[in-house]
């Protein structure tokens, strides 16, 4: 039996979940990739030119490279624009030797030291082997990568890339194993990255989707990676979305959907139980620049016991007030795992698991403002 086969009988819902006109509508673009009738963004980013006027990018300085960036920027959204109308084909355009793609590179690799990749712009110089907050140095670690059956029904089955560290230190973190521990994995260089992608989609994932730990500590080697593939997927970016504008300014003309969390409605909250400060602020941005660039979004909310006042209900009447039009999956599965696990009193408020009627609530409030949609839950 098939690996693409077996998931469909574990998870039929990947399949009728396409049977709901409001999933295809919000998740458009990333439907017409997932089934081969659009190119992948990445793929049109590698069609870009970069004017040879500009001559050898590593010696000019990264305001101008940021020029450069915003002006190949309007050439791309044109081509998607009209690429998604169905006016123009990715074949409508030659393959060239340095394009927007190089660019992001170049960028990127200039800010990985001092490091300002998420907002802790903790400036670590990870090129010269310091360790960031999120506890990596230069080198990536992919800790696995397979099929992942147990994603919202509209990835299954997902090509989960799951990479090592991260900007969080959540104390019911379930994934602490990876997430703290960044050399629970190995190292990947891009070319490696590239053919652990080609092969899950080889396999029949729906989309790369890259996750961990948290994935913006290693968008250097992510970024990098996609010079060496051109299959046509759907790339995913599985975040908790604590990027910084630059980071999302990289990312936005490459990632299809985006699978972002949204934890916390209560700065307090997060800077107690994630140890990072000003969150609301810099999240809202990024999911709002996201959803104004026109990418496709599955948000994902993970209820805490005795937190829908001061989280739950503020996350979804954000959502519902300034990008309505998205996918979100209100998470029930809490448990109290990690540090809450080994210190239950000094985490009373979260030591348990969720009551029915506090994950019906949290339902019930999101599905009167038309964000909640069981099937893909």
């Amino acid at each position: 039996m098939s690996e693409v086969l077996y998931a469909y009988l574990v998870r039929p819902d990947a399949l009728s979940v396409w049977k709901y006109d409001e999933v295809k509508k919000r998740l458009d673009w990333y439907y017409k990739v997932m089934r081969g009738e659009r190119p992948a963004k990445y793929r049109i980013v590698k069609r870009i030119p970069i004017p040879n006027d500009y001559g050898d990018l590593t010696r000019l300085s990264e305001d101008i490279l940021w020029d450069i960036h915003n002006e190949l920027r309007k050439e791309f959204l044109n081509r998607w624009s009209n690429i998604k109308k169905g006016v123009e084909d990715l074949d409508d355009y030659p393959e060239v030797e340095r394009s927007f793609l190089d660019l992001k590179i170049e960028i990127v690799d200039r800010m990985i030291s001092p490091c300002r990749l998420c907002e802790h712009k903790c400036g670590a110089m990870r090129r010269e082997g310091k360790r960031g907050i999120c506890g990596l140095d230069i080198t990536v670690r992919v800790a696995t990568a397979f099929l992942h059956l147990g994603e919202e029904a509209p990835l299954v089955p997902s090509g989960t890339i799951f990479f090592t560290g991260c900007s969080f230190k959540c104390v019911f973190c379930q994934n602490w194993d990876i997430s703290q521990n960044p050399y629970n994995g190995e190292s990947v260089t891009p070319e490696v990255l590239a053919r652990i992608a080609v092969n899950l989609a080889s396999r029949g994932a729906r989309n790369i989707n890259y996750v961990g730990g948290n994935p913006d500590q290693s968008m250097h080697v992510i970024i990098e990676s996609l010079r060496y593939m051109d299959v046509n997927i759907p790339l995913l970016w599985n975040s908790n979305m604590y990027l910084t504008k630059e980071s999302m300014e990289l990312l936005l003309d490459l990632i299809d959907i985006w699978l972002p969390d949204f934890k916390y409605g209560s700065d307090e909250c997060a800077l107690r139980l994630s140890r990072v400060r000003n969150y609301f602020e810099i999240v809202s941005r990024n999911h709002k620049m996201a959803y104004d660039f026109g990418d496709n979004i599955i948000i994902r909310h993970l209820v805490l016991p005795n937190h829908l006042e001061c989280c739950t209900k503020r996350v979804i009447d954000w959502i519902a007030e300034n990008i309505p039009n998205v996918l979100v999956n209100v998470m029930d599965q809490y448990r109290p795992e990690y540090l809450v696990a080994r210190n239950p009193e000094k985490f009373r408020d979260i030591n348990r698991r969720l009551r029915r009627n506090e994950i019906e609530e949290a339902y019930g409030y999101a599905e009167r403002k038309k964000l909640c949609f069981r099937p893909i839950s």
